[in-house]
């Protein structure tokens, strides 16, 4: 049996391997509880850390969007609603100038209820805004439309005149745009807002034309590439040969700088790679796709008119109006004596201001 002396010493031993012992737990503790503190901190600072504490979450990048509310992401519910059952929609684009109470855009919505066949083609109708002023009138007069981001930051605002470097870059914009609709399967008339449309067109389009195109002048053969284009009326047909033509198109500006879309189309319109895509362009005639540069006389006949061939906005909006009121003349008028009817424009929009 062991004396107190000796249970003493035992006891002072124990005591000393237990203080050990509990010296090594909490170190262990310690370092248990440290390592994941060091793993966070450490993932918290590092660009490649695994775990972000949600304090620390940095801002998305620029270039990160929402995918729900991407501009990709919008222009395709809203193309997929005003799609016809043929996946065709009818596109315009609309800056604050042309969108002002009063201006072009009443006049071109107008002409669409009052046309022959026309009011229907609204539900199909995309207006493409540039501008946030554009856009916001949109919203209240239209049923269909898209804000459209412009590039660097560009202002498309105001009035554009012709040539200029803001119109230039509108343009150009809109090439880029309609090739991005044809490479998402959507067929489309695109439509210059300073037109007026009269009657349906698209009994009037050609059944074998990939790219169809109105013209400034018409020659009388829709197959003429001597004919000169007008990019205010178009239709496209979706498919892979058409959205690598206007990929190719939106490329070929930059061979071609200081030059807008039409003389970049009539400049590459006989390229060998335009013919090896096997894209079939057709032109539009002037008796039923008309414009100020050239129309047919007769009102039985013509399906929209154009007011190109004329700069200044104010100009513009007057004759589109004058346009309408010829319009309203020959539908009052009885059906044998309509062919007395004819045009009373150009009149603010004078061929003489251009210098023809």
């Amino acid at each position: 049996m062991a004396t107190a002396d000796e249970v003493g010493g035992g006891g002072a031993g124990v005591g000393a391997g237990d203080q050990v012992r509990r010296a090594k737990t909490a170190a262990l503790f310690l370092a248990a509880v440290a390592l994941p503190c060091l793993v966070l901190y450490r993932a918290a600072v590092s660009p490649a850390g695994l775990f972000l504490r949600p304090a620390a979450l940095p801002a998305p990048p620029r270039g990160d969007v929402d995918p729900v509310n991407s501009e990709d992401a919008r222009l395709e519910r809203v193309l997929r609603a005003a799609a016809m059952a043929n996946n065709t929609v009818i596109l315009t684009t609309l800056n604050s100038a042309w969108a002002e109470p009063g201006s072009v855009v009443d006049v071109f919505l107008e002409s669409f209820r009052i046309g022959d066949d026309t009011r229907w083609l609204l539900d199909h109708l995309v207006m493409v805004s540039l501008d946030l002023t554009a856009h916001r009138r949109c919203l209240q007069i239209h049923r269909h439309c898209f804000a459209l981001t412009t590039d660097d930051g560009f202002d498309f605002s105001g009035e554009k005149n012709f040539m200029t470097d803001g119109y230039l870059k509108m343009m150009w914009r809109r090439i880029d745009f309609l090739g991005h609709v044809l490479a998402k399967g959507y067929s489309f008339i695109f439509t210059d807002t300073d037109i007026v449309w009269f009657r349906n067109p698209l009994p009037h389009l050609h059944h074998d034309g990939d790219f169809q195109i109105a013209c400034d002048h018409f020659t009388g053969d829709p197959d003429d590439l001597s004919n000169s284009p007008n990019g205010g009326f178009a239709y496209v047909r979706s498919t892979s040969a058409t959205a690598a033509f206007y990929r190719y198109w939106y490329a070929a500006r930059e061979r071609h700088p200081g030059l807008h879309d039409q003389d970049v189309l009539n400049l590459i319109k006989r390229d060998a790679y335009v013919a090896r895509l096997g894209v079939r362009i057709r032109f539009l005639s002037t008796d039923l796709f008309a414009g100020l540069c050239e129309h047919g006389r007769n009102l039985s006949t013509v399906c929209t008119m154009h007011a190109n061939c004329c700069v200044g906005l104010r100009r513009k909006v007057d004759d589109l109006g004058l346009m309408l009121q010829d319009w309203r003349r020959f539908m009052a008028t009885p059906g044998s004596d309509r062919h007395s009817v004819t045009w009373s424009v150009p009149r603010n929009c004078s061929m003489k201001k251009l210098g023809r």
